[in-house]
């Protein structure tokens, strides 16, 4: 059984048809690639599987239980966290205050949320800004501190959304790698990210969307081979990728 099973899932937003009967599944110990133009339909997506926005079509299944109708915070307490975007932490925090907060999604101890912080800004690499505000950090410092806050929910499918965004290549490198140590310790990951390099490397599987409608799915190889995935989206960047 699938981790995550979305079936026929619709949004539209008056006159927009912003996701299309959408059908995707993540198997555990997954990384499942979302990649398409802007404006496909992916954050809408990921709105929907975090309880954001409630589809007007299909069904979400979470470990064989419907979420639909599900606010974010109990879709969290289960175990999917998200990242956003546009990362905004708590600026007069410090990176461990922040971190803190998404703990005490999972424990209503202090004492055990703040031990379980540490943790993770030290998985992360930010231990020794941990009492440091979060109003200091450079723009991957807050990458990361975005990435510890979803993680402080011991989530078992971590939704990252263009955690890579604004990086150069070496703090990019850097993500990736952290990444795939986050996969390999037993979390599956739905990542949306526009970095192919990124994506070919990271991904299993990779889904393709296009005005709301996923027009590819398949091996990182298959995706980058793909006329359709060429024409809609790819071009030629993708003969730079690794395909493997």
């Amino acid at each position: 059984m699938s981790l995550l099973s979305v079936t026929g899932v619709s949004k539209r937003f008056g006159g927009l048809q912003a996701v299309r009967d959408l059908s995707l599944t993540v198997d555990q110990g997954e990384v499942l690639g979302l990649i398409g133009p802007n404006g496909a339909g992916k954050t809408t997506a990921f709105n929907l599987l975090s309880g954001f926005l409630r589809p007007d079509a299909g069904n979400i299944r979470f470990d064989g239980r419907s979420i639909i109708g599900w606010r974010p915070h109990a879709i969290c307490q289960v175990g999917l966290a998200r990242t956003f975007q546009i990362v905004r932490p708590f600026p007069r925090l410090s990176v461990l205050g922040n971190v803190e907060v998404g703990a005490l999604a999972r424990h209503d101890d202090v004492a055990k949320a703040r031990e379980q912080a540490r943790a993770v800004i030290t998985q992360v690499g930010l231990g020794a800004k941990a009492d440091r505000p979060a109003l200091g950090l450079t723009l991957a410092e807050r990458k990361r501190l975005e990435l510890a806050r979803a993680l402080a929910t011991e989530p078992r499918l971590l939704l990252l959304d263009e955690v890579m965004a604004g990086l150069n290549a070496t703090e990019t490198a850097a993500i990736v790698e952290l990444i795939k140590r986050i996969n390999a310790s037993g979390t599956s990951i739905l990542l949306i990210e526009h970095n192919m390099r990124a994506v070919m490397s990271l991904s299993h599987r990779i889904v393709v969307l296009s005005f709301g409608e996923k027009i590819a799915e398949g091996s990182p190889a298959m995706i980058a081979n793909d006329p359709t995935v060429i024409q809609a989206y790819l071009g030629d960047a993708h003969v730079d990728a690794p395909h493997g």
